[in-house]
């Protein structure tokens, strides 16, 4: 059985460019977040675009996961590329993206940029998706620790997104993974990670009995951190898996 959360929130800002979708069909599931970039209307229209077009790719096609990907990266870049044109707004329009795939008993993923998935076993992080992000380059490089990324004055600076000048988009995708009992899953975007460790993550899944407690927890802990600042808009979806 699959459960599962979702929730968004503009921040302290007066738009909100995040975008989330949710779509079931028998037994697989899809699950898209999106961080727009851009401002003045574009991020918001990118992230939005591309997360519609996640959701009915997978509604009309039935392929394996990584071709699935595949199709709807390639699909949402062309559309926003045309949607730039249209606009005259060069490259400016892009999002982030970060997609789940459950089915068959087998769970896979993608992302493109820092938007985020976390896969917790056993109520510890098994495996999170590193950003294509200049902070996560020089983590990978010594030159920073992990826990540095999150407060780092260049984790704006993102090396891959949809929307970019590329034909392609460098998206990253897993290999399907067998799910087992218990598994939960969170997707999310920066305005949500970066206000809230992975040790805190853990230890509120530990006491919530469903997916939205464990998001509504979480979210207590995002807006207390986010206190008497500037914040982002917020996104973020909770999957479990039983």
């Amino acid at each position: 059985m699959i459960r599962h959360s979702y929730i968004t929130n503009n921040g302290s800002r007066p738009v909100n460019e995040d975008s989330g979708s949710i779509i079931g069909r028998d037994d697989r599931y899809c699950f898209t977040v999106c961080d727009g970039l851009g401002g003045h209307g574009k991020g918001e229209v990118a992230s939005s675009v591309t997360a519609k077009i996640f959701s009915e790719a997978f509604k009309k096609t039935n392929l394996e996961p990584q071709k699935f990907f595949e199709l709807a990266y390639n699909k949402a870049q062309e559309i926003v590329h045309g949607l730039q044109k249209k606009e005259g707004c060069g490259f400016s329009m892009k999002t982030t993206v970060v997609s789940l795939v459950i089915a068959g008993g087998k769970c896979t993923w993608s992302h493109l940029g820092d938007s985020r998935l976390y896969m917790f076993r056993n109520n510890e992080v098994q495996l999170r998706t590193l950003d294509h992000s200049v902070p996560q380059m020089l983590a990978a490089s010594n030159e920073i620790k992990e826990k540095e990324i999150r407060f780092h004055p260049d984790r704006n600076r993102l090396l891959r997104v949809l929307g970019s000048d590329e034909e392609s988009p460098r998206f990253t995708a897993s290999e399907s993974v067998d799910l087992s009992e218990c598994d939960a899953f969170l997707l999310c975007t920066d305005g949500f990670w970066e206000l809230i460790d992975e040790k805190q993550m853990c230890q509120l899944l530990k006491k919530s009995h469903s997916p939205r407690m464990w998001l509504r927890r979480m979210e207590e802990i995002v807006l207390n951190n986010g206190k008497n600042k500037e914040t982002d808009n917020y996104t973020a979806i909770a999957v479990f898996t039983e």
